[in-house]
């Protein structure tokens, strides 16, 4: 599976992965889901917002677990976040097959649209709408760096944009949603442990600054004539990292958009988003409004304007005690000692779906923490390992 996934939407120079929403990578990744569904005899099933789903069992009986992930990707990332959660996922049902399990309850696994939110700017886009957090309306006015929307992105990849929305029915079908990812840290690593539970997601979101200055000649303009928005907007990134620092979060400004992207040109427009995210809802607030301020500030001493726009937010996630507890029970009768229990900066399709239905997840060891990378990275014996674990955890789920 891993071998027939792998080329798909990897870029050549930069060895990373360009699997963005709708695109004929993405198109490639969903063919692949299927054909895994239907080797495996599994009923194949596409929803109304087009997420992909193949289950054992029957859909309609209820009180199913699911287990799965995404297939899409950050602009030139990695090839494990995302992937080998659904990769795991289809490996750990045949690992079930082999042990002869009886399901008692239905089995499905998913693979989530536009969780990365690389196209249209929005994480998560296909667990929000079928969570109901993302509204028809709103999810029609995405549009992706070159002006295409959301409607027709998905027109030209042949899906109905205009079916898409909550899906209620379907979540009352599911009664656990278990969730295995890459860990985006070093923590099992430094732990010394192949696999653990997640306990929360910290609380996140995303800030468009928009700095409008006044375009001029590079070379004419006197230093002292120009309303320059770059000016404002380095010194806001410094401020960023300075108020992370300060409030032991992190903050990040990476994707710029520059008008009128001259090399001889003052800019008119600098456009910087910025993520951030902390432990708690407190410290959050903090590092956004200190930057925030910082920005207004710098803008008004080099006469500038600014606009700052909160383009999504995903509150903290704390996963459900009982379920995460029952992970660490099927987990810790077969290990030497209990699983860790970390919490992670990075949001998750298993976050969004916590509002509604149980939800856990598992991280398998990543040796470099490094993560939205081509250096992203988990042995294969982790890997293997993350798949015993997520099959222990199905059988204990599904087939008792």
């Amino acid at each position: 599976m891993w071998r027939d996934l792998k080329p798909i939407g990897r870029d050549r120079d930069s060895g990373g992965y360009r699997r963005y929403a709708w695109t004929g990578a993405d198109t490639d990744c969903r063919a692949w889901f299927k054909a895994q569904a239907e080797t495996r005899g599994l009923t194949y099933e596409l929803d109304r917002n087009g997420n992909q789903w193949a289950w054992l069992g029957d859909p309609a009986a209820g009180d199913a677990v699911v287990t799965g992930s995404h297939l899409d990707s950050v602009p030139d990332g990695g090839a494990f976040d995302g992937p080998l959660g659904v990769v795991s996922s289809f490996a750990a049902l045949d690992e079930l097959r082999s042990r002869g399990a009886e399901f008692t309850r239905p089995l499905a696994i998913v693979n989530f649209g536009d969780e990365e939110g690389a196209r249209f700017g929005l994480a998560c886009v296909g667990s929000r709408l079928t969570a109901g957090q993302l509204t028809i309306e709103a999810a029609h006015r995405l549009r992706d760096g070159d002006g295409v929307s959301l409607p027709q992105a998905m027109e030209a990849a042949g899906y109905d944009p205009y079916g898409i929305g909550a899906d209620p029915e379907r979540l009352a079908r599911i009664g656990a949603f278990v969730e295995l990812h890459v860990e985006q840290g070093r923590a099992l690593d430094l732990s010394g442990d192949p696999v653990g539970i997640a306990s929360a997601i910290w609380p996140h979101g995303r800030w468009r600054f928009d700095f409008r200055g006044e375009a001029n000649h590079a070379g004419t303009t006197r230093l002292v004539d120009r309303r320059d928005p770059m000016l404002s907007y380095a010194e806001t990134v410094l401020a960023a990292r300075r108020e992370a620092e300060l409030a032991g979060a992190v903050a990040t400004f990476g994707k710029i958009s520059v008008e009128p992207n001259g090399v001889n040109a003052i800019p008119s427009l600098v456009r910087g988003w910025l993520d951030s995210r902390a432990a708690d809802q407190a410290t959050l607030d903090t590092v956004v409004t200190g930057i925030e301020k910082a920005a207004r500030e710098y803008a008004e001493r080099h006469g500038i304007d600014l606009d700052v726009v909160r383009e999504s937010f995903t509150p903290v996630v704390e996963f459900e005690d009982a379920l995460r507890d029952e992970l660490g029970s099927i987990l810790g009768a077969r290990a030497e000692r209990p699983l860790p229990v970390l919490g992670t900066g990075a949001g998750h399709d298993a976050g969004i779906l916590s509002g509604s239905i149980p939800t856990a997840m598992l991280f398998v060891r990543n040796p470099t923490g490094v993560s939205h990378s081509p250096a992203e990275h988990a042995a294969e014996d982790d890997c293997l390992a993350g798949v015993t674990a997520l099959a222990d955890v199905l059988e204990g789920l599904a087939c008792r």
